[in-house]
């Protein structure tokens, strides 16, 4: 059964915050708030977490990951991007977009697609998010939560899925799902994967 734990969606409580992160280091998979709905995440060398969350979602290794970062600062170290991408980066982020990105060796290789050795990038906007990337001081493994015939809009539709498959579960409130926009630059070209949240006349 998985640990609920109610956090204020403005002032993150530190001692529950810290708590999420724990549970991170410990190797636990969590299902998390952000701006754009709930998604489900694991500490970025969690390979087991990684398994438990590609059977959750039924994700095949084509599947490109998401890496959740706090901000732009550390991105040279996960992904490769010239100049015109890291400027477009830089005018829309943190917001609801997912970037697909060539990955670095510092990607561990399962979290790479196996063929384009492709990584996703988000930098969200949501102060929860932000709270657990300052303490835990690393990315976050991360996808959206999003299961065929299920709408996640409230923290019960949540739990009664999720409350034995992840060991933790945190409640900020009304989370709307609405999933990021997704666009890949790994080939150089802009490329509107999935139109959502974040505005494509970037």
């Amino acid at each position: 059964m998985a640990k609920l734990l109610e956090i204020h969606p403005q002032n993150p409580q530190n001692r529950l915050i810290k708590q999420v992160v724990d549970e991170l280091n410990a190797g636990s998979v969590i299902a998390y708030p952000t701006d754009s709905g709930y998604a489900l995440g694991t500490a970025l060398g969690n390979k087991e977490g990684l398994a438990r969350i590609r059977r959750i979602r039924n994700l095949s290794k084509r599947h490109d990951f998401t890496l959740m970062m706090r901000d732009l600062s550390h991105i040279g170290e996960y992904a490769k991007l010239d100049n015109n991408a890291f400027r477009l980066l830089k005018k829309v982020l943190p917001g609801a977009y997912t970037f697909i990105l060539q990955g670095t060796r510092d990607v561990p290789k399962r979290l790479l697609h196996p063929k384009k050795k492709t990584i996703g990038l988000r930098i969200s906007t949501h102060n929860v998010v932000q709270a657990i990337l300052d303490l835990l001081d690393a990315p976050l493994m991360s996808v959206s939560l999003i299961l065929e015939g299920y709408e996640f809009y409230d923290i019960q539709d949540v739990c009664e899925v999720l409350e034995n498959q992840v060991d933790m579960i945190i409640d900020d409130g009304y989370c709307l799902p609405d999933p990021t926009t997704v666009i890949d630059l790994s080939s150089g070209n802009i490329e509107i994967i999935r139109q959502g949240a974040g505005d494509i006349s970037i």
